[in-house]
């Protein structure tokens, strides 16, 4: 039943642990933070000083509720970036610490390579090669899966990720934060044809939303002007327009990168593929295009520890260990 490894997440708002056995994650403890909601948005500093009051705390009930101790652990894993400096600093402070008490191996894991993996998880897994289309509040990319650790970014966004275009549209919209889910909530109740917003044109397999987040706000400016109630009267029609709007730019790019690989096991992950609008979507184009769709439970689409630990699993496999100086990466490509 080897390997055993402990999992620390830390590269935003969620603190995060998991254990997994043998490539089987045991579970996946999370401890959110509430404290951003009245800041519209994510404070980096109180995000570090949450993940120090939680971290021990989620560590602890990731090992009691495996029915494993420390001194049954072979390694412990942590999220080494991309993120946060502030929040990433906690979590590798904390394993770095945890390894060398224990005499035991030290992984670091590249957070978007683990969103990745985490189709791992579950009984239904993608082959090699296969698409994955990584969509979160910070990173949007179609990523070349050419193995477990070997992987190719072959278009990503140039400027706002897609789930930032999401929660800032729902700020000017003036729903509290965080907004994409609001939208994808108020989008299943609309008509997702009331609103046209223009396309915007990138080269390759890239993408852009700074622009779309742009003429939505002048949109609503110049509607509201009409009717000073317009986004309360048609708060729906409006998100199901943005939503589909956003969901059409992210496929049409997976549609482009499937037709000039060749690969048709497609997979999404990240915070965004909860959203209902890109599930349905994905797979009624799945359907039409003959693609096997693997979209991951909700549990492993936001940031957590369960996927950190299945990225650690094949990492140990490889005898990829770190060394006690390993320091965080704000920025860490994959």
């Amino acid at each position: 039943m080897r390997p055993v490894i402990l999992a620390i997440e830390s590269s935003c708002d969620e603190t995060s642990a998991s254990v997994i056995t043998n490539g089987k994650v045991l579970n996946n403890i999370i401890a959110t933070q509430a404290v951003h909601q009245k800041y519209g948005g994510v404070v980096p500093e109180l995000a570090s000083r949450a993940h120090q009051q939680n971290i021990v705390a989620v560590v602890d009930e990731a090992l009691q509720k495996s029915g494993l101790t420390k001194t049954d652990l072979d390694a412990v894993a942590f999220t080494r970036g991309p993120g946060l400096m502030g929040s990433l600093l906690v979590g590798v402070s904390f394993a770095k610490g945890l390894a060398l008490a224990l005499d035991i191996p030290l992984i670091e894991v590249n957070h978007m390579q683990a969103h990745v993996l985490a189709h791992f998880i579950g009984p239904s897994q993608p082959s090699f090669p296969f698409l994955c289309l990584t969509v979160s509040g910070g990173h949007t990319q179609i990523v070349l899966v050419k193995d477990y650790l070997d992987m190719e970014v072959i278009g990503q966004t140039q400027d706002d990720a897609v789930g930032e275009a999401f929660d800032k549209a729902a700020k000017i919209m003036g729903l509290p934060y965080p907004g994409g889910p609001l939208i994808d909530k108020y989008a299943q109740q609309g008509n997702a044809n009331a609103y046209k917003f223009s396309q915007t044109s990138m080269p390759g397999l890239d993408f852009s939303f700074s622009g779309i987040k742009t003429q939505f706000l002048y949109f609503l400016r110049d509607e509201k002007l009409k009717n000073p109630n317009f986004v309360e009267e048609n708060v729906a029609d409006i998100s199901a327009s943005l939503q589909q709007h956003l969901v059409n730019m992210l496929l049409t790019r997976l549609i482009q990168a499937s037709e000039q690989t060749g690969i048709r096991d497609i997979a999404i992950a990240g915070g965004v593929s909860a959203n209902s609008g890109l599930r349905n979507s994905l797979k009624a184009v799945g359907e039409q295009k003959g693609w096997r769709i693997f979209i991951p439970a909700f549990e492993y689409c936001t940031d957590n520890a369960g996927m950190i630990a299945m990225a650690a699993h094949y990492k140990f496999l490889k005898g990829e260990f770190s060394a006690l100086d390993v320091t965080p990466l704000a920025r860490m490509p994959i």
